[in-house]
């Protein structure tokens, strides 16, 4: 199948993305001390780089982070001396005088000056480097704090570009959040401190703007009106948590699968879906159309592919992926 080979490379410009990143050979590394400093550090980054963070999870060996990266506009220097204040909220006293320099650099104007300008403004409303800095500040703490050497994270993160409609980000949100749900951790995301939902709950500024932003199409600003809203994306209309806590197994799906049944979409959602992963571009099928012509404008290549519908294990609507994927996308 030709379409592995294809990446949209669109992280550069405004959007929604689901990125994720798993710690080398999967190993638990992550404790709960482990986890609050990653989460601290996904919304100090997030600020420092302009982008929203939607929602995210944080467990054992992986996390994940849905993002809004809003359209590029100019920044005054005084807010770009703010973002790197956030960056660096404890500076030495070499950082310190080295920003008083700065500081007079940006007066002046000059070479020296926009040469820095360029280097912030280049790290921020980017998706890359937005993982880049926090894999990174991430890493340095936890060896440090280990007494640990060599890679923490296996590989180069992956991402997922999700269209923003309201519905396909729901899912994708509802995903994330699941995911202490699908370990077995908790039954209900709100009692999980580590992932979007939870801290929204817990009355995290942050979180629930992130999620109100996400309904906002139907609720406004009201952080109750969205939560009831969500909470039906999180488990179905008029249900309890137990009615979709349990979680199948591959076989269970594939039976599913051999009879042609349907399963409620919150009840696939509790498993392990790798269309939300590893499928490239999420949306609808003319969304997914208009990402690959794009990319064979771009790139001046004919791959022989289209978007590919998800498999009708329940009711997805109109979403495709980019990506067909060889093995099983369940489980």
């Amino acid at each position: 199948m030709r379409t592995a080979r294809i990446k949209i490379d669109a992280r550069e410009g405004e959007g929604v993305y689901h990125v994720m990143s798993r710690t080398v050979n999967g190993e638990r590394l992550l404790d709960d001390v482990a986890k609050e400093v990653l989460r601290k550090q996904i919304w100090q980054i997030a600020d420092y780089c302009g982008v929203q963070v939607i929602t995210y999870a944080i467990m054992s060996n992986h996390f994940h982070v849905l993002l809004r990266v809003p359209r590029r506009k100019n920044l005054s220097d005084e807010e770009i001396l703010r973002r790197y204040g956030v960056l660096y909220p404890k500076p030495t006293r070499y950082q310190t005088a080295k920003l008083e320099v700065i500081k007079g650099q940006l007066r002046q104007g000059g070479e020296e000056a926009d040469s820095w300008r360029a280097k912030q403004l280049a790290l921020m409303g980017d998706v890359s480097q937005f993982m880049k800095l926090l894999k990174q500040r991430f890493s340095v703490w936890y060896n440090r704090s280990h007494q640990r050497y060599g890679t923490l994270w296996s590989e180069r993160f992956k991402s997922v570009l999700v269209e923003a409609k309201s519905g396909v980000m729901r899912t994708m949100a509802a995903y994330i959040d699941l995911n202490a749900v699908r370990a077995g951790l908790v039954e209900d995301p709100k009692d999980y401190r580590f992932c979007g939902y939870g801290e929204a709950v817990a009355g995290g500024a942050g979180a629930c703007a992130g999620l109100v932003w996400l309904l906002q199409g139907a609720n406004g600003a009201d952080w109750s009106k969205a939560q009831a809203s969500y909470r039906q994306t999180l488990f179905g209309k008029g249900s309890t948590t137990n009615e979709h806590g349990q979680r199948l197994d591959v076989d269970d799906l594939k039976r599913v699968m051999a009879t042609k049944g349907k399963l409620p979409v919150t009840t696939v959602l509790r498993c392990r879906v790798r269309y939300f992963s590893d499928g490239a571009v999420l949306g609808s099928r003319e969304f997914v159309q208009d990402q690959l012509q794009g990319y064979r404008a771009k790139t001046g290549r004919r791959e022989r592919t289209k978007p590919c519908p998800l498999l009708p294990i329940t009711d997805w609507g109109d979403l495709a992926t980019l990506r067909g994927l060889r093995r099983t996308p369940f489980g």
